[in-house]
């Protein structure tokens, strides 16, 4: 068999692209198996391929992401569970949060700072937190905090880094990095994750 034909044929590209029939696809695979050139060379392809999806990709119009999840058929808004609340992230939608916690939202917070534990189990704390006062300057060596707004808006430094978060906005805090937190309108209300070392 000549390897550098069978590579340069482009049958490594019409692999990563799914365009091989059941019986190509088992054959090619049983090249790369036996010749490592070609196992190498089909890596590099798969690389290659993942770089330009990476550098191309955009984010869909919320409308457009909305008709896409609807077509493949999950529901508008996700319905949350306060027995089995998900990991929160720079994906998270704060709807459905706002839904879950309703109750726990008072209009007019009496406290300067409530913090109540919403999910807890070996990897994650979660805790609602509801804040009239800032919060002083700490660091963490054993977790990793992390914070999501749900209502109102303030700053955080992290570090030499500064951010405004307002309704919406997940930020994640590395290890050892001092950072606090200054209130920008008289409440916050927030999911305050933490995730254990």
């Amino acid at each position: 068999m000549d390897i550098q034909k069978y590579i340069d044929s482009g049958i490594l590209e019409q692999y990563c692209l799914g365009l091989l029939d059941e019986q190509e696809e088992s054959y090619l695979i049983q090249v790369a198996m036996l010749y490592p050139e070609v196992k190498a060379e089909l890596a590099g392809v798969e690389l290659a391929m993942e770089k330009m999806a990476a550098l191309t990709a955009i984010d869909p119009a919320p409308l457009m992401r909305q008709r896409v999840l609807s077509s493949l058929g999950f529901s508008g808004t996700e319905v949350l569970s306060l027995d089995n609340l998900p990991v929160i992230n720079e994906d998270t939608d704060p709807q459905p949060w706002l839904d879950v916690l309703a109750h726990m939202l008072p209009d007019e917070p009496h406290e300067d700072f409530t913090c109540k534990v919403i999910r807890e189990d070996d990897q994650i704390r979660q805790m609602l937190v509801i804040s009239k006062i800032d919060v002083p300057e700490e660091e963490h060596d054993n977790l990793f905090e992390s914070f999501f707004i749900l209502k109102g808006r303030c700053e955080c430094t992290i570090g030499e880094n500064f951010y405004a978060l307002g309704a919406g906005d997940f930020i994640e805090i590395p290890l050892n990095t001092p950072h606090n937190i200054r209130l920008t309108t008289p409440v916050v209300a927030a999911i305050l994750q933490y995730r254990f070392v």
